[in-house]
């Protein structure tokens, strides 16, 4: 993990140096007597820990984290134990009051380690979900929407063309009953691939795998005409290479 050292102590600042260094598994990206000369390298670099002294000047190390809006893990070190509760009440990974033992020092870097790793797999997977709903590959390809009461998973081979009721959605399926869903096109769009589904009217989008013809200003699928916008007509038309 990167990690960064803030303490006005430069002290305090070589111990918590030397077991960083120890630890073996940190990388210490920048150390600093002052919070304030931390603001720049916070803001450009990717900084997953801070260890922070409370009591400093100009200000102090809970009111610096306050001011941050991308928060790293970080991790009070002060001779102060009464500003405990209000270092947890803004999720600090840990607390510790100098002097520090080594091995408690070893204990809340461990503890940081954990939600670093739990924070990584789950933006992850999160990640890998987005890029398989939304950005699938082969006849897999599938998305999740909500419907009535529960969430569907719906392959979007299956898919034939999507109308807009109001502000709701009718997704017309392959041999299934239509599935009505509380969505935006905007929504439904950003969880279809754009050279498969074209939106041909202000109500209308269709699969292209799905169209058996077009007759004039039309989009023929089983025999249901779809109206092609004016507005949608020439960018439909350059897609589907006519």
């Amino acid at each position: 993990m990167k990690c960064i050292i803030i303490d006005d102590e430069p002290l305090a600042l070589g111990i918590i140096k030397s077991y960083c260094e120890d630890m073996g598994s940190l990388e210490i990206v920048g150390s600093f007597t002052n919070a304030l000369e931390a603001i720049s390298l916070l803001g450009d670099t990717q900084i997953d820990l801070v260890f922070l002294d409370i009591e400093m000047p100009q200000i102090n190390g809970i009111d610096f984290i306050k001011t941050l809006d991308r928060r790293p893990l970080f991790i009070f070190t002060t001779a102060y134990s009464q500003y405990a509760l209000e270092g947890f009440e803004i999720n600090a990974v840990d607390y510790l009051v100098k002097p520090i033992p080594f091995p408690r020092f070893v204990k809340a870097v461990n503890r940081a380690k954990e939600i670093y790793e739990l924070k990584k797999n789950n933006t992850k997977s999160s990640q890998q979900l987005k890029q398989e709903t939304a950005n699938p590959k082969g006849n897999d390809q599938f998305t999740f929407v909500k419907s009535d009461y529960g969430t569907v998973k719906i392959k979007l081979k299956d898919i034939k063309y999507i109308q807009g009721l109001k502000d709701y959605l009718k997704i017309h399926i392959v041999e299934e009953k239509p599935v009505l869903t509380l969505m935006t096109f905007k929504d439904i769009q950003s969880k279809l691939p754009d050279d498969q589904f074209l939106r041909v009217h202000r109500s209308y989008i269709v699969n292209i795998r799905s169209v058996s013809s077009i007759q004039k200003s039309k989009v023929i699928i089983d025999n249901f005409r779809i109206p092609i916008g004016d507005s949608y007509k020439t960018e439909f038309l350059k897609k589907i290479g006519l």
